[in-house]
C-alpha cells in the first residue's frame, strides 16, 4: 500500500468536512436575510437550526483531523475517541434544535402574529427553504457515503444532523405552502411540531450510538460473528480460541483473544499462525487492531485434534 492510498481516506473525511461547513455557512446566511426581511418565526427558526448545523459541521472538520492524527507516547491506541466525542456533542445539538422548534411552534400557537406574511416574500421564503432541503439532502448523502466506507462516527453524526435539516426545511416549506393556500397561519406550527418529534428520534438513535463508542462497548452481534467465523476458518492449526473481547474507538476496531495451541507447536509456528490470524482480520475490518494472547493445552492427550467449540456449537 502506498503512503498516497494510505492518506486517502482521511484526505476525503477532511474534504467533505469542509464542504459540509462551507454549505451551512451559506444556508444560514440565506435563512437569516428572508426570515428577518418575512417575518417568519419558522424561517428565523430553521436559521438557528442552520446555525447549530454549522456547529456540528464545525466540531466534526476538527474531530476528523484530530482524529487522524497518529499514535503518539500519550496516546497509544490513537485519537479515535474524538470522533465519538465528536458525535455525542452533535447528538445534543440535535436535540437542543428540536427543542428551539417545539418551543417557537408552541408560542406561535399561543399568541399567533396579527401580520400577513408578504406574498413576494412568502415565495422567497419556500424557495430559500427548497434549496435548503436539497443542498443538505446532497451533502448529506454524501457524509454519509464517506462515514461508511471510513467508519466516521463524527461523520455519520454530521450526516444524520444534515438529514434532519432536510425534514425541517420540507416541513417549513410544506407551512408555507399551507398558509399561501388556505390563509391558516398556524399549519405553519403544526407541521414545525411533526418534524421536531422526528428529530428527536434521530437524536436518540445518535445518542445511543455514540455512547456506545465512548463505554467502550463490544460491536455488534453480527462483526462478531464475522470474526468468529474467520478465526474458525483456522481451526485446524490450533486447539481453541477463548476470551473474544472487541471495543471501538472513533473509526477503529479493537479485537482481542486468547489462542490455545498444542504445547508441540514452535514459538515460530504460533507468530505465524497469528500473523495469519490479524491479516485476515486485517482485511475484513481493515481498521481493526489485533492482539492474540498464545496459550498452550493444558490437557493430556494422546493425540491432539485441533478444534473450534464455537464452530460446533453453532
Amino acid at each position: 500500500m502506498t503512503p498516497h492510498q494510505q492518506t486517502r481516506p482521511e484526505d476525503e473525511k477532511t474534504s467533505i468536512a469542509r464542504l459540509s461547513v462551507a454549505s451551512n455557512t451559506t444556508l444560514v446566511l440565506l435563512k437569516l436575510v428572508v426570515g428577518l426581511s418575512l417575518g417568519s418565526v419558522s424561517i428565523i427558526s430553521e436559521a438557528i437550526h442552520s446555525g447549530m448545523d454549522l456547529i456540528a459541521a464545525t466540531i466534526a472538520y476538527f474531530s476528523v483531523k484530530k482524529s487522524a492524527i497518529p499514535a503518539d507516547d500519550d496516546h497509544a491506541f490513537g485519537h479515535g475517541k474524538y470522533e465519538s466525542v465528536s458525535g455525542l456533542i452533535e447528538a445534543v445539538l440535535i436535540f437542543i434544535a428540536a427543542v428551539i422548534i417545539i418551543r417557537e411552534a408552541l408560542l406561535n400557537l399561543i399568541e399567533p402574529g396579527e401580520e400577513i406574511l408578504d406574498p413576494t416574500l412568502m415565495f422567497a421564503g419556500i424557495a430559500v427553504m427548497g434549496i435548503s432541503a436539497l443542498v443538505n439532502a446532497y451533502v448529506s448523502h454524501r457524509l454519509m457515503t464517506v462515514a461508511k466506507l471510513t467508519e466516521s462516527v463524527a461523520l455519520e453524526s454530521d450526516a444524520w444532523h444534515l438529514r434532519t435539516d432536510v425534514y425541517t426545511s420540507a416541513g417549513v416549506m410544506l407551512g408555507l405552502i399551507l398558509i399561501r393556500i388556505t390563509g391558516i397561519a398556524i399549519l405553519d406550527s403544526l407541521v414545525a411540531i411533526g418534524v421536531a418529534i422526528v428529530i428527536l428520534k434521530a437524536a436518540c438513535d445518535l445518542t445511543t450510538k455514540t455512547w456506545s463508542d465512548l463505554i467502550d462497548h463490544r460491536l455488534p452481534d453480527d462483526e462478531e460473528s464475522r470474526i468468529r467465523n474467520i478465526i474458525c476458518s483456522h481451526s485446524s492449526k490450533y486447539v481453541n480460541f477463548h476470551g473474544l473481547r472487541t471495543r471501538r474507538s472513533g473509526p477503529q476496531i479493537f479485537i482481542e483473544f486468547h489462542l490455545v495451541v498444542d504445547p508441540k507447536v514452535t514459538v515460530l509456528q504460533a507468530h505465524d499462525l497469528t500473523d495469519h490470524l490479524e491479516y485476515d482480520l486485517k482485511t475484513e475490518f481493515p481498521r481493526s487492531y489485533t492482539t492474540i494472547h498464545v496459550e498452550p493445552c493444558r490437557h493430556s492427550c494422546n493425540e491432539c485434534s485441533s478444534r473450534c467449540d464455537i464452530r460446533s456449537e453453532n
